[in-house]
């Protein structure tokens, strides 16, 4: 795959090797104009005042806000922050696309790839940046694929710095209560486990279902479980139809995964932000998250990472894959101060400004996780991560379509359609999309 046009399906070939930068060589020294000592040079005249839009929670933004402090107090400028988390793609798109219209939009907004990030570059609210690339260095400072990753139409028009993948992440101790010695290698021995949970006492795997994106990582995985790569790729590039029996079969063990209460009580009408940690807390055995969470919940609860562990999802195909994305900075076509902007930019992607953000799976080189520090993203990094990744289906699907199952996933939970229903309704949903 070229960077000349990234696509859907070209995303899809992505490997989380390549993603996440396994194995790769750090690269040193500082990016022209001295700014990785956060020193903007060549910046321009413009505003002094800088907004950054992002979706950070209460472990990470405080940490945000600290490199924004520093970049600030060396170059004169004042950067607010401020963040909507919790509500995934779901909320936050729109809520920047409101703003950008009303013309009151950030000079830098964080934002996934994929179709969440494309329509931001198509309607030409997000800058090319081309040049800033060529200024700073950022083609051989930042994973080859995460850039391919933010690059629409040619248009490079972001800076990645996270490239995750989607694993199980445990409480060692609840599996040891429950008799669970290791890990499920397939999918049966992971309905076997559940059950061993849920009569130990404890709901097997924390996820809700408030804004649909957390808990359609448990159907995307039953849906790769069911299709098998090849077929899953096609699915979400529109290539072959949803109304067949494998997808069928992934919502039937969707549904089944509430029926058998695998996961908590009232899930749809529950926060993720709320549910998730409840691995950490004890409430649940696993979740369905990534690296994010060894600081986010683990390190937050103040806990030891060796109390926890993480796996990989079984499959029961040749190759076990995962659900993986990017994000990445976009900076605003009219901003202020666009060069300002861009240093901003280059500061925040320096190997140093994200270890100090700690999130165990960024993009940039010279920043993977460190195994002392962060041992079980480290651990995920060196094993399940160099497996092939498929794209999380909010990323694969423009956000109409996104939004389209979301209420599909919730209506099978509800019982108001059935498995055979909500395959034909997806193939309505992104049939339309497919033949544009």
């Amino acid at each position: 795959m070229t960077a000349q046009r990234f696509t859907r399906r070209g995303f899809l070939g992505l490997t989380a090797a390549a993603a996440v930068g396994a194995g790769l060589t750090a690269c040193t020294g500082a990016a022209p104009g001295g700014s990785a000592g956060g020193g903007a040079s060549g910046s321009g005249t413009g505003s002094k005042t800088l907004r950054v839009f992002t979706y950070e929670d209460n472990t990470t933004l405080p940490l945000l806000k600290n490199l924004t402090k520093a970049f600030d107090e060396k170059n004169g400028t004042t950067t607010t922050v401020d963040s909507l988390p919790g509500s995934g793609a779901a909320v936050y798109p729109d809520k920047l696309k409101t703003e950008l219209l009303g013309g009151s939009g950030p000079d830098i907004w964080r934002i996934w790839g994929g179709e969440l990030g494309h329509p931001f570059v198509k309607a030409k609210q997000a800058a090319d940046l081309t040049s800033y690339y060529q200024k700073y260095g950022w083609d051989s400072k930042i994973n080859p694929q995460a850039i391919n990753g933010m690059t629409f139409d040619g248009v490079k028009g972001g800076v990645p710095f996270l490239a995750a993948g989607i694993g199980g992440w445990y409480n060692k101790a609840i599996f040891a209560k429950a008799g669970i010695s290791a890990p499920p290698s397939s999918y049966a021995e992971l309905e076997e486990m559940n059950d061993k949970l849920l009569a130990a006492g404890v709901t097997p795997l924390a996820t809700a279902g408030k804004y649909g994106w957390h808990m359609m990582r448990l159907f995307e995985y039953l849906l790769e479980t069911s299709t098998g790569p090849d077929l899953h790729d096609k699915l979400l590039t529109g290539a072959e139809t949803w109304d067949r029996p494998e997808v069928v079969t992934a919502f039937t063990n969707f549904k089944k995964w509430q029926d058998k209460k695998w996961i908590p009580d009232g899930a749809l009408g529950l926060d993720p932000s709320d549910v998730e940690p409840w691995y950490v807390q004890g409430k649940s055995a696993y979740t369905i998250t990534g690296q994010w969470t060894e600081t986010g919940a683990i390190h937050a609860a103040n806990k030891k990472s060796s109390d926890f562990g993480v796996f990989a999802f079984p499959t029961d195909q040749s190759t076990v894959r995962h659900s993986g994305f990017v994000e990445g900075y976009m900076m605003n076509a009219k901003s202020g101060n666009p060069d300002m902007a861009a240093a901003l930019i280059d500061f925040l992607v320096t190997p140093d400004s994200q270890k100090a953000m700690k999130y165990g799976q960024s993009a940039v080189i010279g920043a993977e996780p460190e195994k002392a520090t962060l041992p079980l993203s480290y651990e995920w990094t060196q094993g399940p991560g160099k497996q092939p990744f498929y794209t999380i289906q909010d990323q694969a699907f423009p956000k109409q379509q996104a939004d389209q199952y979301f209420a599909i996933q919730s209506n099978v939970l509800q019982g108001s359609v059935t498995p055979a229903e909500a395959a034909k309704q997806m193939q309505q949903a992104i049939s339309a999309w497919a033949k544009n």
